[in-house]
């Protein structure tokens, strides 16, 4: 493993009190290894590139702020049922273990329970697998209860099948009822049964959740407002992007996860159109599916908006597989990610690109069909966001019916309504007592409109 030593502020605690399988106060330094396959099915499975995806797992050691002081990419060509690393490198890993005195290692990958626990027997210090470091993630991420509930349950879920491997006591039994009881259940059955009673009622409060968000979501229907949600690999840019476009002050770094609860904010669009903006947590590969299904509350957000904004960051390079990582999740989640009609696909970071890359960029989107163009731009610059706004309305508006409407040209209080609440086409002046309007609006607000109208004006 080839040893590297990035710089990182030394770790805290996270604050989540679900958060406790990396042990921050006792194990500030962590060496981090990345398995890649050079044979057979996983070879042809893992597209990325390996050295973008050491950084990526540093990023993730980091967004915690953990002290990585080694980290290196492994090689093999087949998992060992064991130690799923080979074991030449696991004596090799070792070595570099004590010699850094890291108290934890990253294995950048799904490990078993048991090849958790034969991994740190030989290398003396705690092992945390790509699961179980992204619940730490979320665990200090976690701000309100939704999203702490939802960390908690899909924690409670991983560490269930984890109970023989992370809890030293687990071999004692207790006493039955009574002085002279049996044996009675084992340390590790009662341990299972406070954890399956613990998820019962975490998975109660989050059906109250969703209640609530339901209800959230008929209101907004009743204004109606349409929702815009904002989708993408973590640290794509949504969160920059979500502050450039709704003035707000989400937070918004250079940090893997640096969003977790999901934020909404109202943005007017070109015409007066006005929506909702949902800001929602950053995608990855090999996301866990117990914290898909955990967040599914806040996914439904998502599920239930009616344009879907795709952000990628085009100087990334495994854009394209991160991409396709995101749109793996939509279409697991009963998205139709083919329909261009709800989705607009966004390239965010031109302003990393040199001029030759941001060139070639716009040459390729001009290539392709109008429909399918994505929309290159930087939420850091503001480059491309008129753009897009207008694209924003354009999609939102499509299939809203063109109203013509004969005003007075001195009825300001109806021409103003429709202003806010629709998009005024055109305006043409017929003689000194007609104005006629085109606008295009929702049909439900159409309706409205003519509820309203006073009696001198009259629809075409």
């Amino acid at each position: 493993m080839e040893p590297s030593k990035p710089k990182h502020k030394k770790s805290r605690k996270p604050g989540n009190p679900a958060s406790s399988d990396v042990s921050t106060r006792d194990a500030a330094k962590v060496a981090v290894v990345v398995p890649v396959f050079t044979r057979g099915k996983d070879a042809g499975a893992n597209s990325r590139d390996p050295q973008a995806r050491l950084e990526e797992a540093v990023g993730l050691a980091a967004a915690i702020e953990l002290h990585v002081v080694n980290a290196g990419i492994v090689t093999l060509g087949t998992i060992r049922p064991a130690t799923f690393i080979g074991s030449g490198k696991v004596e090799e890993i070792a070595g570099i273990v004590k010699a850094e005195d890291a108290g934890v290692v990253f294995v950048d990958c799904a490990l078993s329970p048991v090849q958790q626990r034969n991994l740190e027997k030989a290398w003396g210090a705690k092992v945390v697998d790509r699961t179980g470091l992204i619940l730490e993630i979320f665990g200090a991420r976690a701000r309100t209860k939704e999203g702490t509930l939802q960390v908690e349950l899909a924690h409670l879920n991983y560490q269930r099948s984890r109970l023989v491997r992370s809890w030293t006591h687990l071999e004692r039994q207790r006493g039955g009822f009574g002085f002279l009881g049996g044996p009675g259940e084992t340390q590790i059955e009662a341990d299972r049964r406070q954890i399956d009673e613990r998820i019962i009622r975490i998975e109660r409060e989050l059906d109250s959740v969703k209640r609530t968000r339901a209800l959230h979501r008929q209101n907004r229907k009743r204004v109606p407002y349409p929702v815009v949600a904002l989708v993408g690999y973590t640290n794509a840019g949504k969160s920059t992007l979500f502050n450039r476009l709704t003035a707000a002050n989400v937070r918004a770094e250079d940090l893997l996860f640096a969003t977790l609860d999901p934020t909404l904010r109202g943005i007017e669009l070109p015409g007066g159109t006005k929506a909702i903006l949902s800001d929602t947590v950053g995608f990855l590969s090999e996301l866990p599916t117990l914290l898909v299904a955990a967040f599914r509350a806040t996914l439904e957000e998502v599920i239930e908006a009616d344009l879907i904004l795709h952000v990628r960051d085009i100087s990334h390079p495994d854009t394209a597989a991160q991409a396709t990582d995101v749109l793996n999740v939509l279409q697991d989640l009963g998205i139709d990610i083919n329909d261009p009609k709800k989705m607009i696909e966004i390239w965010n970071k031109s302003d990393r690109l040199d001029a030759e890359a941001h060139e070639k960029a716009r040459n390729h989107v001009k290539r392709l069909p109008e429909s399918l163009r994505p929309f290159l731009l930087s939420a850091l610059t503001g480059e491309g966001i008129d753009t897009l706004l207008r694209a924003i309305a354009d999609k939102i508006a499509t299939g809203w019916p063109v109203v013509t409407l004969n005003l007075n040209p001195a009825d300001g209080a109806n021409l103003s309504w429709l202003h806010r609440h629709g998009e005024v086409l055109s305006q043409e002046l017929k003689g000194d007592e007609q104005l006629r309007v085109k606008v295009r609006m929702a049909p439900e607000k159409a309706e409205e409109f003519r509820r309203r109208m006073k009696p001198k004006s009259s629809a075409a």
